[in-house]
């Protein structure tokens, strides 16, 4: 069993949508690590607030299968892939980290996720591994969180499960 460190944000009815895909997650795994849940402004487009939370998973499905499992339980929360990258979600999951790998590839699966370097990524992994060292810089999530410049961004903790 390894250990997947997950992003999790809706912005679209995120309450409700959280709440299912946390359950789904602890209906499929043995071990659920769940930080606590952030409103925080839209990056990228003008659009409603998110809410983002992140989650560590011990599984044994290796990055590909469970990224597809990610994407079932995003699909059945009604998302849309066709349109512009940064835009409205129902719910988003990505895999951050998983144990300590590097991967590139196949198709848009990058582990570690690029979006690390934003604080509603990096903000909620800290707050459950703050240990847990990042396979590209060695730094740990917390030495990390405390040199992002994004240290300042307004991040409201929102009590929903």
């Amino acid at each position: 069993m390894l250990k997947a460190y997950l992003s999790l944000g809706s912005n679209v009815d995120p309450e409700r949508n959280l709440r299912s895909a946390v359950a789904s997650l602890r209906e499929h795994f043995a071990s659920v690590t769940l930080s606590p849940i952030y409103r925080t402004a839209a990056v990228g487009f003008d659009g409603p607030d998110f809410l983002n939370a992140a989650a560590i998973v011990e599984t044994d499905l290796d990055p590909q299968a469970l990224n597809a499992w990610l994407h079932a339980l995003e699909d059945a929360h009604g998302r849309d892939r066709s349109g512009p990258r940064f835009g409205d979600r129902p719910l988003d999951i990505d895999i951050v980290f998983y144990g300590d790998l590097v991967l590139d590839g196949p198709g848009h699966l990058r582990i570690p996720r690029p979006e690390l370097k934003h604080a509603f990524v990096l903000k909620p992994l800290a707050d459950i591994a703050p240990g847990f060292a990042d396979p590209l810089s060695g730094k740990t999530l917390a030495e990390l969180w405390a040199a992002s410049p994004e240290r300042g961004a307004v991040m409201t903790a929102v009590a929903l499960l």
